[in-house]
């Protein structure tokens, strides 16, 4: 038999309140947010970090600083991605 629509809405709110509260929380009150995966500070500022990281390791002349920002920048692409989460086929 098939449930009524109220209690597949009520399944649909109870799932996004779990899986992502602030953006539930937005919602309800009227003033939407982005969800999580198209939130991406962490993403900006771990690329911001690799960038200055390569530019001091440039202006003074230490590879340590230089491979820290590549690494950090390598770390920071697949952060941009919203659907990271998601196997891949």
């Amino acid at each position: 038999m098939h449930r009524p629509d109220d209690e597949h809405l009520g399944d649909l709110a109870a799932r996004l309140e779990r899986e992502d509260p602030r953006f539930a929380r937005a919602l309800g009150s009227g003033r939407p947010a982005r969800p999580r995966e198209y939130r991406r500070t962490s993403a900006w500022g771990t690329l911001a970090v690799a960038v200055a990281f390569l530019v001091v390791g440039m202006v003074l002349p230490e590879g340590i600083l230089v491979a820290a920002g590549l690494v950090l920048a390598g770390i920071a692409v697949p952060l941009f991605d919203p659907h990271r989460d998601r196997p891949h086929n």
